[in-house]
């Protein structure tokens, strides 16, 4: 698939059900998908599967992530700038 085509899917795919959330992956997107390594896309892509609660939780510390694999994609996420 060529990468604007996968990135207009993944924008898509980033409008959650809270603005915050959208805000935070689409920094993401914008700013770290386009040098990220396969690793750090898979986890990002499983990121996205998930519930935009569990999510939020994760983001803002209230509850630990049970995916190891997940935290630090999510810590570096949460510390891009706004």
């Amino acid at each position: 698939m060529e990468e604007d085509v996968l990135l207009k899917k993944l924008r898509w795919r980033c409008r959650r059900g809270m603005r915050e959330l959208d805000q935070l992956f689409g920094r993401y997107l914008d700013r770290a998908w386009p040098t990220a390594p396969t690793e750090e896309r898979e986890v990002f892509l499983f990121l996205l599967d998930c519930e935009d609660d569990k999510l939020w939780r994760w983001f803002m510390g209230y509850e630990q992530c049970p995916h190891a694999h997940a935290v630090p994609l999510l810590n570096k996420i949460g510390a891009l700038p706004a």
